[in-house]
């Protein structure tokens, strides 16, 4: 038994999403504000701390329905029937579909949707809901009312004090100021009525969901199915006895708050009274209470550890009483607790637990030259590195989990049969394990958690009891160490233009793009894994062709003050040839990321497909696949070369566009005083046409050299052209880029234009996606 999948709805950003559960492990990625936070929240709240609701989790687009259903509810007239308000539209659900085999069907008896099933997917919605829907319209209005008393007695009063001067009244005196809202007593709507009485009056409940009415997503959004009218839901927990969950929140702290939290059957188990502790010596003690205490229910094996501390807890007492005799001698000759009264003694009382519960109870040995054991220094787990701690404490958590799930040690000693079984599946949820984690850390973390949670007899190879663990992360070093099919990218997506409407995500299922085996797909894997780039957390992405292109342009970005909104934007680079930049478009199509593709135009002759540099009319193509397959989709260089600003571009719209950038004709004054066209083929030469004047005068050798000795040699611009076509051929492109940025002239270098104009392309739209994403209609957008 798995959860194949969930759909989560109404809930925060997360309006309507699915989120595909990968067999083993699951990794959320996606950038800031994406939902990713949202959707662990999500589960949380419904498998693990059911109740804990507030109104901040309803999506925002949904609040102005529900104050506009406490209006209608004002407005209507005792006699009038009452208007019935659809909660299900906007009440947050989430909907678990579980892949059950056949012969674990005795297991989810009660949650068949009908007596014909036949192994199809089995679907339950928890669904936040009122407990009452008239109880709580009548609630409202009781507070409304009541409010509205008050504030009719408190104006009556101050309308009829006297006015000490001038025409304003006392009433006036209690207005809004111009420019403020006017004041009124809770509740103002009903969202705020809400705020205060959410967990009174709403509770989760639980409904059978239909297979047959499950639709695929469309562009990362759901469609769950609607419930019919009249739906009785499920009596007690649907996952009792089926799914033990586990949790490690991201608000950890060391020694003070959460680590870790368990719902299981059917309570929730926490590592402390205090809601647990990241520390290991807090763990350790909640461990061995659960698991290794001699005391709780002993077994032979415990026989002997119990008679040696009876044995040193009697040793002990006697030596107390000895040690203490004289001075509970000396208050017997005082008098005092005197004859009838009881006489003091002393009793020890020798507990393991005891020797675990304080500060230094875990310590670490520190390595120490020619010493021995006994010799080495020792310190408490304090004085370790926060990113060691935390690896320490997450590693032991998910082995407490673990142990829990298969009741080791004392834990095997139920009270009740149903205490004593084992659920099938096992959910564990991590959130951003790479707090204090070294880069290197952090990979070995992702590619061994799981082993940690499945390294027991009882769970090596076993397909009945299954581990599923999921993983939210902003960590590029994280999800590069993950398989990539595993990921489930959190897209951020514009508001509606309609009144109320809000920013919402979707989610994108990434074994889409890295589940096959085909060309493309290994390809892509294999060169992100090679590259290591952050992709799955930009605002952006900007594909470069070579290594002069990866040192330079970032450099002359980040200088001039017409890229400043770049600069503040989180923009991923990628060099890759542009013929194989092509292969990405699946991957940030998914993604949905503005794309600025930096290439070469790559001329070529037609009749023998040999490289060539660029001549008009003369029947040549281009030979890269990104402007011939994806944008602008043209073969022919003419036809390339005249491409109008608008072919260069693709707008999606779902809210991304992408761009292609290469070199077009640059009109150039060379020793002639009439202008002509220039044709660059490479990021190169480009600069040399947009630089003449600075190349005339830059010191340096290699391709510098070459260019300056061209620009002195050549007589016109068809001489220069060839003369630099041969220096580039033997000229070392990443050497002259480093060359260039150690200069002082680097600041006089000019951009190439049509670098220039895809940059200047790519701040627009990354300030357009943000108005979006921020409230600003889609329309009005620029």
């Amino acid at each position: 038994m798995q959860i194949q999948h969930v759909e989560v709805g109404n809930f925060r950003k997360l309006q309507a999403v699915r989120i595909d559960f990968a067999e083993e492990t699951t990794v959320f990625v996606g950038a800031n504000n994406s939902g990713k936070t949202a959707a662990m929240v999500a589960l949380r709240r419904f498998l693990v701390d059911r109740g804990d609701f507030s109104i901040n989790d309803f999506t925002l687009t949904h609040w102005l329905k529900i104050d506009s259903a406490g209006v209608e509810w004002e407005n209507a007239k005792a006699e009038d029937k009452p208007e019935i308000f659809d909660w299900g539209g906007v009440v947050p659900f989430i909907d678990v579909w579980l892949n059950v085999p056949m012969h674990e069907l005795h297991y989810v008896q009660k949650l068949l949707p009908s007596l014909d099933w036949n192994g199809e997917s089995i679907g339950v919605r928890l669904r936040f809901e009122p407990k009452e829907a008239s109880a709580l319209r009548q609630d409202y209005l009781i507070a409304k009312n009541a409010a509205a008393a008050v504030m009719s007695q408190a104006n009556d009063a101050l309308t009829s004090e006297p006015t000490t001067g001038g025409d304003l009244t006392s009433a006036d005196s209690v207005a809004a100021a111009p420019g403020v809202s006017p004041f009124t007593l809770w509740p103002r709507s009903l969202v705020d009525f809400l705020s205060r009485r959410m967990r009174s009056s709403f509770e989760v409940r639980a409904y059978l969901l239909d297979p047959a009415k499950l639709v695929i997503p469309k562009n990362g959004i759901a469609a769950p199915q609607d419930l019919p009218v009249g739906s009785v839901p499920v009596e007690g927990d649907p996952f009792r006895g089926l799914i033990r969950i586990d949790e490690i929140s991201a608000q950890r702290g060391f020694g003070f708050s959460s680590l870790g939290r368990s719902r299981s059957d059917p309570v929730v188990d926490e590592l402390d009274d205090k809601g647990g502790s990241r520390k290991l010596s807090s763990q350790l003690r909640a461990y061995y209470t659960q698991h290794l205490d001699p005391f709780d229910t002993p077994e032979p094996k415990d026989i002997q550890a119990l008679q040696a501390l009876h044995n040193a807890q009697t040793a002990f007492g006697a030596r107390l009483a000895d040690s203490f005799a004289a001075a509970l001698k000396e208050l017997d000759e005082l008098g005092y607790p005197g004859v009838t009264d009881p006489k003091l003694t002393l009793a020890t009382n020798v507990r393991p637990i005891d020797s675990l519960n304080h500060n230094s109870a875990v310590q670490y040995e520190i390595p120490t030259n020619l010493a021995g054991a006994a010799k080495a220094h020792k310190l408490p787990e304090e004085s370790n590195g926060l990113g060691y701690q935390n690896l320490v404490s997450i590693v032991f958590a998910l082995m407490s989990f673990r142990d829990k799930w298969m009741m080791v040690g004392k834990a095997s000693f139920a009270t009740s049969p149903d205490d004593n079984h084992v659920p099938p599946l096992h959910l564990v949820l991590i959130e951003e394990p790479e707090a204090h984690l070294h880069a290197q850390v952090q990979q070995v973390f992702i590619k061994q958690a799981y082993d940690v949670l499945r390294k027991h007899d009882k769970l090596k190879g076993s397909k009945d009891l299954r581990t599923q663990l999921v993983v939210s992360t902003h960590s590029s070093h994280l999800a590069h160490a993950a398989d990539f099919a595993s990921l489930r990218y959190f897209r951020r997506l514009p508001a509606l233009s309609v009144v109320g409407a809000v920013p919402v995500s979707s989610v994108v299922n990434l074994s889409e793009v890295f589940g096959g085996e085909g060309p493309t797909e290994r390809f892509v894997k294999r060169y992100l894994k090679a590259t290591h780039c952050d992709l799955f957390f930009a605002d952006g992405a900007i594909l470069v062709e070579g290594p002069a292109e990866r040192i330079l342009v970032p450099h002359l970005i980040d200088s001039r003050e017409e890229y400043a909104y770049l600069r503040r934007c989180y923009v991923t680079w990628l060099e890759i040839g542009g013929s194989h930049a092509h292969r990405l478009r699946p991957l940030i199509e998914h993604l949905g990321l503005n794309t600025l593709i930096i290439t070469d135009i790559d001329a070529k002759d037609s009749a023998t497909g040999k490289n060539a540099a660029p001549k008009r009319a003369t029947g040549q193509e281009t030979r890269n696949e990104t402007i011939k397959t994806w944008v602008p989709k043209q073969d022919s260089l003419d036809a390339a070369l005249d491409a109008k600003a608008d072919e260069l571009a693709i707008n999606d719209p779902s809210g991304y566009s992408i761009r292609v950038a290469y070199q077009q004709p640059l009109t150039v004054t060379f020793k002639s005083p009439i202008a002509a066209e220039a044709l660059a083929y490479t990021f190169e030469d480009a600069l040399l046409y947009q630089n003449i004047e600075l190349f005339k005068k830059l010191p340096g050798g290699g391709l510098i050299s070459d260019f300056r000795t061209a620009l002195d040699s050549s007589t016109d611009l068809a001489q220069l052209a060839q003369s630099a076509r041969s220096a580039l051929k033997d000229g070392s492109k990443a050497q002259f880029s480093l060359d260039l940025l150690l200069s002082e002239e680097i600041k006089e270098l000019k951009m190439p234009e049509y670098i220039h104009t895809g940059l200047l392309w790519l701040a627009i739209q990354l300030k357009r996606k943000e108005d979006m994403v921020t409230g600003k209609p889609l329309e009005a957008a620029e």
